[in-house]
This record gives C-alpha cells, structure tokens and sequence, in this order.
C-alpha cells in the first residue's frame, strides 16, 4: 500500500474526528449550561428557603441531566480515542506490514458503538430536559 492510498483511507475517520469533536463541543456546554444552573439554584436554596422542595426538585433534574451528558462525553471520547487509532493502524499496517485489516475493522465498529451510545445518552439527556421545561408555568 502507497502512502497516498493511506491517506486517502483516512481521511473519512479523520471526517468522523471532526464530527465526534463538535458534538463533544455540544455536550460539554450543555454540561456547562446545566452546571451553571445548578450553582444559580443552590445560591437560591440558601436565599428562598421557602422554595426548597421546587429548587431540590430542579436540581434533581439538573443532577440526572449531568449524568446522562457526561455518560454522552465519556463515550465520545472513547470513540474518539478509537477513530484515532483505527488511522494509526492504517498507517502501521501499511508501513510495517503487520495485516490489521481485522483490528481497524474492530476499532472502528467499537468507535461506531460508542458513539452510539453517546447519541442514545445524548437523546436521554434532551428527553429529560425537555420533560423539566416550565415557559411561564410558576413552581409550585
């Protein structure tokens, strides 16, 4: 295998990075967004004593909201620990003729399934928020 045959075999999972980096993008500011949140409703709690229950119930939610989203962070890492090895055997297996043919397809399958996971933690996460969302709707 030429060196511009490797390269062009890895420019698709170098596709993929870029995909996996945005969406670690989104999910570490929605993470940002709810820790925020989170900090803001504490600062209440110690100022509206008597919202406790509403303010506890909401940063439950936040609490579980995090959860799902660093579950969604943690496997795109992964995937993308993945992706970057599935090039890195491209070009081993190119230059030092070692047949990973079997392990690219492996990592990249398991890459596949990470992100899979992360979209269904991602999805979880939005499902969640969007079950918590009050527009104009006072606590009670």
């Amino acid at each position: 295998m030429d060196i511009a045959h490797v390269v062009q075999s890895s420019v698709a999972p170098v596709f993929l990075l870029t995909g996996v980096a945005s969406t670690l993008s989104v999910l570490t500011n929605r993470l940002a967004r709810a820790v925020d949140r989170a900090r803001r409703l504490e600062e209440q709690l110690e100022r509206e004593p008597a919202r406790r229950g509403a303010l506890l119930a909401d940063l439950r939610v936040l609490e579980r909201r995090a959860r799902y989203m660093n579950a969604a962070i943690s496997m795109c890492a992964v995937a993308a620990l993945l992706v970057a090895l599935v090039v890195v055997s491209l070009f081993a297996d190119a230059f030092l003729g070692l047949e990973l043919a079997k392990a690219v397809a492996l990592l990249f399958v398991a890459a596949m399934l990470c992100l899979a996971v992360a979209y269904i933690a991602f999805f979880v996460e939005v499902r969640i928020a969007v079950a918590a969302l009050r527009i104009g709707i006072p606590h009670k």
